[in-house]
């Protein structure tokens, strides 16, 4: 302890001249403050150095991601989807997410626990998806009627004179020689005249005359049943 010379007005006053390492801690408040200072910079700088947890990038199964639904249809209720359309925009949502998950775009922190991070990465897909929807002019133009066929200008139904004239060309069909009706319904395939040639062993002009001849054989029939 440091030496104390009397003082007669105030009493005690510690020595100049004393060490003062051998002053006792509450002698100097200041240095105590310091310590205490720099000790919760070192502890603080502790911290943040310390490694944080680190989770292994799994990519979520179609069930983890159905098992958050909630998340995708609190994003669609808060938005503003009408509840006849959420169902669709929510199976949209789910597919478009397992799409990006095959693709690998699903990369999540490591820091973050896993299920935290899937609920994340829904909810954005969820919004980006929502506002596609109701910025679409389908939603913007569409109008919801008790009876929509009324608001027509014409008539729909089934036509019956477009009918008779299809029955009329099958009948016409089934009266031709086999080889000219099948020349008439290979157009229909999606091969070439060519590669129908080919496969019938006859020459790409042989089949061109084929088609020809049965072509003004059906219209020679249509003709007489008119």
């Amino acid at each position: 302890m440091g030496k104390l010379r009397p003082r007669p007005e105030k009493g005690q006053e510690i020595d100049p001249s004393a060490d003062p390492s051998t002053v006792p801690p509450d002698r100097f408040p200041h240095r105590r403050a310091r310590r205490s200072s720099a000790e919760t910079r070192r502890s603080t700088r502790a911290e943040h150095e310390r490694p944080a947890a680190r989770h292994a990038r799994k990519k979520p199964t179609m069930q983890a991601i159905l098992a958050e639904r909630g998340v995708i249809v609190a994003v669609l209720i808060s938005s503003g989807v009408p509840q006849r359309d959420r169902d669709d925009v929510a199976q949209d949502i789910l597919l478009g997410a397992w799409r990006s998950v095959k693709r690998g775009m699903y990369r999540p922190d490591p820091k973050t626990q896993p299920r935290d991070a899937l609920r994340a990465w829904l909810y954005g897909i969820a919004w980006r998806k929502t506002g596609h929807y109701l910025h679409s002019a389908w939603v913007r133009r569409a109008v919801l009627h008790a009876q929509p066929l009324g608001r027509l200008r014409e008539p729909v139904g089934i036509d019956l004179h477009a009918q008779i004239e299809a029955r009329e060309v099958l009948e016409a069909l089934d009266d031709l020689p086999d080889w000219q009706r099948e020349a008439l319904l290979s157009v229909d395939e999606p091969e070439s005249l060519v590669a129908y040639a080919r496969r019938r062993g006859m020459k790409p002009g042989t089949a061109a005359s084929r088609l020809r001849i049965a072509r003004d054989a059906l219209a020679l029939r249509l003709r007489r049943r008119r």
